[in-house]
């Protein structure tokens, strides 16, 4: 029969002996599998704002893992409008590799890498069938220097995708009032950058017309053909406006549009 001090005694040894093989065992495997993670760590965050207007979802992976959209669980796809804060941690010099996919095609639409050297940053990005355009700078609207004032901004990815002019160079956009009252000259207008900015005093009837000429001319981009595109000035606002050939149901060219404001799609 073991007495009880016996027993005491018999528990504290097998429990120090247990507590020497654990220390051990972990010192031993320390090189391979350490018991706690001894990398240094830096929270990180990215702000992503973007909009899908594909009838096909969208899909964002970080580091090979979606992440999740929206509240609802395992949501990791969306299309219209999505704002997320996606906070997470860089180990040691981690890079975070941001992949954004057409989750029906699997295209790559467009690949960010975030490290510690701008831990705070930000993500935004639209997308539409044959357009994507990124980047906060990018996608920012002018500031108007007043109240009372409209502004515009342009980009044109679709030049001669329908019209097919042979003309490469910058556009300018002439804006008018419908009575034909000179309003400014948007500059530089192209497919891959933003053009210069232009306001001026908002005035009613609201619809005005710009008409689009070969940079520092009068002369159309398409010989023989003038382009007229109807706008509406807004009182306050700065609009950013992505312009787009159009086609007839021959397919062939039959106008320019400009209906897509980015402006309406993100906050800055």
């Amino acid at each position: 029969m073991i007495k009880i001090h016996d027993m005491k005694y018999s528990i504290a040894r097998v429990f120090f002996f247990s507590l020497i093989l654990a220390v051990l065992g972990a010192c031993a495997n320390d090189e391979l599998t350490p018991y706690y993670d001894q990398r240094t760590q830096e929270p990180g965050k990215v702000v992503i704002q973007g909009y899908n207007a594909m009838i096909d979802s969208v899909q964002i992976a970080v580091n090979g893992k979606f992440i999740e959209i929206g509240k609802a669980k395992n949501n990791t796809a969306f299309v219209k409008k999505i704002e997320k804060n996606y906070e997470f941690v860089f180990f040691e010099n981690e890079v975070k590799t941001f992949v954004i996919t057409n989750k029906r095609t699997k295209v790559i639409l467009g690949t960010y890498q975030f490290t510690t050297q701008e831990p705070n940053s930000s993500l935004y990005f639209y997308v539409k069938e044959d357009l994507w355009l990124d980047s906060a700078e990018f996608l920012k609207p002018g500031t108007l220097s007043q109240s009372g004032y409209a502004g515009f901004k342009f980009i044109f990815p679709s030049v001669n995708k329908y019209s097919a002019s042979g003309y490469t160079g910058s556009l300018d956009g002439i804006i008018t009032k419908n009575n034909g009252q000179l309003l400014g000259v948007a500059e530089n207008i192209n497919k891959s950058t933003p053009s210069s900015f232009i306001e001026f005093p908002y005035s009613t009837p609201t619809g005005i017309k710009m008409e689009l000429v070969k940079h520092g001319t009068t002369e159309s981009y398409i010989p023989g053909k003038k382009v007229i595109v109807s706008l509406t000035m807004t009182n306050n606002k700065s609009k950013y406006i992505v312009l787009e050939e159009k086609q007839d149901l021959n397919g062939a060219f039959s106008g320019v549009e400009g209906v897509i404001n980015l402006a309406d799609y993100f906050s800055f």
